[in-house]
């Protein structure tokens, strides 16, 4: 399974997102020069985003994006479904009724054991996420964090938080 760089972009934007001060925004330009990434590419994930309700915008040229929900509110399936939309990983597309010689109509009355298997699969990696927020992530790093990567972020922050009214 292969997921879009979007959804990595997303998560970690959602988690920088969650440092910010009550009335503090980021702008989408901020977010993608801290990740190194283009802001046009971003800025269509972080709309996604803002339309699934875990983001929210502010507009304006002071605006930008904060959390619309707490971190603990906010599961990592949440996230992907915003960017990659709903639909499975996995899309039968029924090539065991194709070919020469086709069996009968009687044989296909079950889905397949491939879309079965696959199914099962993507119904357990989507409770894994679901039972991941972004606060879990976020106690994770901090666990793992010698300092470093709370000093680049409140820097970061310092530089580029904008304070706008709630």
């Amino acid at each position: 399974m292969k997921l879009g760089d979007g959804v990595e972009q997303s998560i970690h934007c959602t988690a920088v997102l969650s440092g910010l001060s009550a009335g503090g925004v980021l702008s989408a330009a901020a977010l993608a020069e801290y990740h190194g990434v283009s802001t046009s590419y971003l800025l269509k994930h972080l709309q996604a985003l803002s339309g699934a309700g875990i983001l929210e915008t502010v507009p304006g040229p002071k605006g930008g994006y904060r959390l619309a929900k707490k971190p603990d509110d906010i599961s990592l399936l949440d996230i992907v479904l915003a960017v990659e939309g709903p639909a499975p990983a996995f899309r039968c597309s029924e090539i065991r009724q194709r070919g020469p010689n086709p069996l009968p109509q009687r044989y296909f009355t079950k889905p397949c054991q491939v879309t079965a298997a696959m199914l099962r699969a993507e119904r357990a990696y989507r409770a894994e996420l679901a039972n991941t927020s972004i606060a879990d992530i976020l106690t994770e790093l901090s666990a793992d964090d010698d300092g470093g990567i709370a000093a680049r972020g409140c820097a970061f922050m310092e530089m580029h938080e904008r304070k706008v009214a709630r």
